[in-house]
């Protein structure tokens, strides 16, 4: 029984670990694009007409 409850565990432990590397990850990428697209309308910001 011991054993079922152990495995159930470390399944469950990396799959957090997983999911958890993948969200960093994305954040990353998320703030990288945010940090891009920003400086590109600042490099551009004489041209926008309001």
């Amino acid at each position: 029984m011991n054993e079922k409850v152990y495995k159930t565990m470390s399944i469950a432990g990396a799959g957090n670990i997983a999911i958890g590397i993948v969200m960093v990850l994305s954040g990353i990428t998320c703030g990288i694009l945010a940090i891009v697209s920003g400086a590109k309308m600042l490099k551009r910001k004489s041209d926008i007409i309001f």
